[in-house]
Parts: structure tokens; C-alpha cells; sequence
């Protein structure tokens, strides 16, 4: 920054006499707001006023169409929420809250206006006490980072951890992570922590705890009661069913994937449909096919990965080169999300030989999400199932990709990792898809603008 340089948002906040941590209305060319002024975040540039406005959002006036600032007040943030011991109650279920971090262990930093990881579990308490209402809550944060973040190392960390929590004897876990790769992790648990005696809830937030819309708390008592209380003892995901607060869903941690980048109802069940919902009232399951809750401390951990996988999604006019960048790099699993019912063009066949004959597992999946692999109808399914492809059946491309890597972590044995990836472990391969899962709500179709003007409050 040069020397003497001045901050023309700086000079408009002096002409009002106005200052960081002011309650204000800004009356700007655009109309009027109302809200607190934040600092300037060190990656913001220097021209605009950051407001937090009452519905939680920040937004950002331009200082050149600022024509008043009136300053109602003086309030500093205060975010940090206390850690609080939980209350014991010996007549209360165990439960354990495991952190990785994510949104739902977060909070502003109004330095820099970003969201991090920084509540720790226990902090989580003092702002949710109905938790109390549930269960005896046991806390660790065994990690803090974004679900990007999340790898190899961190999966396997959290299957021993609920490995430790099983042998224990606690009624449920529950692990906090965030959205973005939620669903990869409950797969890969699925495969790690097998037959698990206990409920195992993955819960995050999509909005942050600082924002009125936030789904942080609701999730967290949606899953902290599944985990005390529910029968069914597998890899879950809790999240928002509706787009409203009315009820959770609970999702098959091997079924699931995030379907929206925003809306608080973003986890969907694929191929299949959710193992219940939850809300105030309890758990009631939509179907009986799940493992059972029980009162041992059995189960079967498996905790292994290779990370030398990797998942291509199939576009068309794609060139053999990428098919040969991953043989060439060492790569031992590649993953295909192909068009229709598994299908790429023929330029990729010579590359896809090439990798099976090197050893390297390649699996078919169909990036139609919906359906299944049946590359035996058409002759370009047959030709590449004979060049070494191996269908996957229903499993959902991430699920295959998860899995690849855990069973390549096992065996360098490409016909033993065929048989471990087409072996149904924990419901990422279904005999079929329910009649009433496949259903699609499409606006701007008559009967379902019908139904919405009946119901859309």
C-alpha cells in the first residue's frame, strides 16, 4: 500500500461519525439498510461498507453511494459461545459427539467474514441445551477442518474413534462433518465399521450458526435423538427433510448424496428411499430392512484405504489421454460415470484395455445417478465390458469410488478387489430400485403446480 493512501469507505464512515461495531441505516442510492458494521476483511477491497444484516447475510455498499449513515448504537459481536458441562442423568442414554469439523462446528470470524471451524463440541452444548433433554452428551472434536479436506487419514482416524466408542458401550454416535463430502464419508464408514451394535449419525449444517436460517441446532437434535433413542443401527446421514424445520430424514449412509449447494434440504437418498424420518416425537423408520440396534459391543472394523483412485465422469468426445494420465501416474482403481446404461465412445477403448491389462480395477458407473449399470443391452456396453470394464451395478459413482479405494487398501488382487466391490456390504448394491423412489416434483407441470398453489405455504 502506498504511503499516505486513504480508504474512501474509511473518509465516509468519519464524515457520519460512524465506526466498526455500529448499529446503523445506511441510506444509499439503492435504499436503505439496516444493520451492524462490520471491520473490513483482509482480502476485501477498500471501497465497499460491510453491514451484517438482521436476517444473518452480510452485504457489501459501495462508499460513492452512501449519502447518510444514522448510528442507532454501539454493539460488538460476541460469537464465542462458552463450553458448558453437560448434565448427567444416570436414567439417560449415552450418547457420543465426535467432531471433524464443518458448518456445523463453526462460527464468523468478523476479522476476516469467513466461516471456520472453531466450536468445539462442547461449545456446541451451550448453544443447543436441549440436548440435555436426550441424553448424557460425551464430546470430542478429534478433528477441525472443511469436509474438502477430509481424506484418507481422517476417515480411517474416525472409524477407530467410533471403533473406541462401540467398545465402550455407548448407545450411539454421532459425528459432526460438513456437508460438501458428507456423503463420502458415510460411505466409507459403511465400509470400515461393519455391523456396527449401535445408531451412527453423520449431521451437519448447511447455514452457520450465526445466521438466523441456520439448520445447525435442529440437525444436531435430530441426530443426537436418533443416536440415543433409534433402533436402527448403521451409517446414517441426518439432515433437513423438507426444505422447512418440520422433520430430519435419515438417510442409509451408502444411498445418500448432497443434491443442492444451499438449500437446508440438500441430502437426497438415491436408487432408493430414506430409512426414516425424525422430529420431536422419535424416529419412525419408512421401511424394515435395517440392521437393528443391540446390546453387544460387536462388530467388524475394516479400516483401510488406497487414495491412488480415481472417479472420471464420462463427456462426450473425450480423449484416451486422461484414461492414460491416471495409468501412467500410477493410479491402481479408476471409477467411469458413463452415459445412458455405461457407455463411453470407442477413441477410450484402447486406453481402457491398456489399464486393465496394467492390473488397474476399472469399474463402470452411470452418471444418471438413477439405474442401474447393464452393459449387456447395447453392443458399446458388451465391447467395453470385454476390454476389462466391470459393471457396478447401482452403486452411485462416489459410493464406487469410496469403496474401490477401501477394497484396493485390502488386496492388490484385482479379481479379489472385483469380488469385494460386487459382495453388498451395507445397501450400496440393491436387487432393484422401490417403485415409489424415483419421483420427480418438476415445476411448470400442470398437476404439480396444482399441488404446490394447495400446499406452498
Amino acid at each position: 500500500m502506498n504511503d499516505g493512501y486513504r480508504s474512501p469507505t474509511l473518509d465516509v464512515l468519519q464524515r457520519f461519525d460512524a465506526a466498526v461495531w455500529s448499529e446503523v441505516t445506511v441510506e444509499t442510492e439503492h435504499g436503505d439498510f439496516e444493520g451492524l458494521i462490520l471491520p473490513r476483511s483482509e482480502t476485501a477491497d477498500a471501497n465497499h461498507l460491510v453491514l451484517k444484516l438482521a436476517t444473518g447475510y452480510n452485504v457489501g455498499l459501495r462508499y460513492d453511494s452512501i449519502r447518510n449513515i444514522a448510528v442507532h448504537g454501539h454493539k460488538q459481536a460476541h460469537y464465542q459461545i462458552p463450553a458448558k458441562q453437560f448434565p448427567s442423568d444416570p436414567q439417560k442414554p449415552r450418547v457420543k459427539l465426535i467432531g471433524t469439523g464443518g458448518t456445523i462446528a463453526s462460527r464468523l470470524d468478523y476479522r476476516t467474514g469467513a466461516v471456520i471451524p472453531a466450536f468445539s463440541p462442547s461449545e456446541l452444548y451451550g448453544s443447543v441445551p436441549e440436548l440435555a433433554d436426550i441424553c448424557n452428551l460425551e464430546t470430542e472434536k478429534i478433528y477441525g477442518v472443511f469436509s474438502e479436506n477430509m481424506g484418507p487419514e481422517q476417515w480411517i482416524g474416525t472409524a477407530r474413534a467410533i471403533a473406541r466408542e462401540i467398545e465402550k458401550g455407548v448407545s450411539g454416535i454421532v459425528i459432526g462433518h460438513g456437508t460438501d463430502t458428507m456423503h463420502h464419508t458415510a460411505a466409507v464408514l459403511s465400509f470400515m465399521v461393519q455391523n456396527p451394535p449401535c445408531p451412527i449419525v453423520m449431521v451437519g449444517s448447511q447455514r452457520s450458526s450465526d445466521r438466523p436460517s441456520s439448520d445447525a441446532a435442529m440437525n444436531l437434535i435430530n441426530a443426537t435423538r436418533t443416536a440415543a433413542t433409534s433402533d436402527i443401527a448403521e451409517v446414517m446421514v441426518c439432515m433437513f427433510g423438507p426444505t422447512s424445520d418440520q422433520y430430519g430424514l435419515l438417510h442409509r449412509g451408502t444411498r445418500v448424496r448432497k443434491m443442492h449447494s444451499s438449500y437446508r434440504s440438500t441430502f437426497r437418498t438415491i436408487g432408493d428411499i430414506p430409512l426414516a424420518k425424525v422430529d420431536a416425537t422419535g424416529v419412525t423408520p419408512f421401511r424394515q430392512d435395517y440392521r437393528h440396534r443391540r446390546n453387544d459391543k460387536q462388530f467388524k472394523l475394516v479400516d483401510s484405504f488406497d487414495d491412488r483412485v480415481a472417479i472420471v465422469y464420462y463427456y462426450p468426445s473425450m480423449k484416451p489421454d486422461i484414461i492414460d494420465a491416471l495409468v501412467d501416474n500410477g493410479y491402481r482403481g479408476i471409477v467411469i460415470a458413463g452415459t445412458g446404461l455405461g457407455h463411453v465412445n470407442k477413441p477410450l477403448y484402447p486406453a481402457l484395455k491398456r489399464a486393465c491389462e496394467k492390473g488397474i480395477a476399472v469399474f463402470m458407473t452411470v452418471q444418471t445417478l438413477w439405474g442401474y449399470v447393464q452393459m449387456y443391452v447395447y453392443e458399446t456396453g458388451r465391447e467395453i465390458m470385454e476390454l476389462g470394464v466391470v459393471p457396478a451395478a447401482n452403486m452411485l459413482p462416489e459410493v464406487a469410488y469410496m469403496k474401490l479405494g477401501w477394497a484396493l487398501g485390502q488386496t492388490d488382487d484385482v479379481e479379489e478387489v472385483k469380488r469385494i466391490m460386487l459382495t453388498p456390504i451395507a445397501g450400496e448394491i440393491t436387487p432393484r430400485e422401490p417403485h415409489n423412489g424415483y419421483l420427480i416434483l418438476q415445476g411448470g407441470i400442470p398437476e404439480v403446480e396444482e399441488f404446490i398453489t394447495r400446499h406452498w405455504k
